[in-house]
Formats: C-alpha cells, structure tokens, sequence
C-alpha cells in the first residue's frame, strides 16, 4: 500500500491550491503564485523567473533612479575603457581586467580627468595607498 492520500496529481490540486494564476510583469507568462507570494510582493509584480524579474529591475532602478547613485561620479573606470588607454596595471603588468582598479593620482575622486587616473590592481593599489616604496616606485613609472 502506498502512503498517498490522493490517487493523482490532478486530484490532489483540483480545488485546494489557494493561490492564484498571475501574468508574468515582464514577458506576460501565466504562472502560479501561492498566498505567501502573493503577500510577501511588494510591488503587487509578479514574474516568472528570476530573470524576468531581473530585467524589470535594471530597468527601473539603475543608472540615476538607483538609491546609491552618485551623478554618475563612479564612472571613471567606464572613463578610461572609452579612451582606448590599454587596461594594464602600471606597477605589475597584469592585463586581467577582473582585477584591474582605475587608481586616482592626487586622491580626489570628484577629479575623473583621464590624466589624474591610472589602471592599478587591486594589490598594487592597496600597495600605492600604504606602502611608501610602492608609492614611489608608481610615482616613478608615471612620472617616465
């Protein structure tokens, strides 16, 4: 004997599922969504996937309608990519750009001309921040 308490699926869903049948936000799929789903949203949007939802979200909440936003004084990295300056650390010569970080010279971040910024990676830049030979050694590498 089986431990079922219903002789199938479609016995077992035909009317006890609480929730209801909603259209997914982005690309208009009809999709399940239980009570708790449908309290716990926020925006009343549902969504089939995560990444339906995930392009919703970039769509509404980056750039200058995220919360963090900072008029766009971040993008200095995105600054020297556009310039076709090679990305390479100065000190090490790595060229992997997942560890590369635009390195401003006179500290100010609010200063994103391209000949205040230098491509550093993350541990020559840390490096360059609290090593006073490794500060002049940049120093010296840039000043050539």
């Amino acid at each position: 004997m089986g431990y079922g308490v219903y002789c199938s699926r479609s016995c077992r869903d035909s009317g006890f599922k609480k929730g209801k049948y909603v259209l997914c936000h982005t690309c208009g799929v009809k999709v399940y969504k239980g009570p708790l789903q449908i309290q716990r949203s926020k925006s009343k949007k549902y969504f089939c996937s995560k990444s339906c939802q995930t392009i919703w979200r970039n769509k509404y909440f980056s750039g200058s309608r995220h919360i963090l936003w900072k008029d766009g004084s971040s993008t200095y990295r995105d600054k020297m990519l556009g310039v076709k300056i090679t990305p390479t650390c100065i000190l090490c010569k790595t060229k992997d750009i997942r560890v590369l970080a635009v390195h401003h010279i006179d500290h100010d971040h609010k200063n994103n001309l391209v000949d205040n910024l230098e491509w550093l990676c993350h541990n020559c830049h840390y490096l360059v921040h609290f090593h006073k030979k490794e500060r002049k050694k940049f120093e010296l590498l840039r000043s050539n």
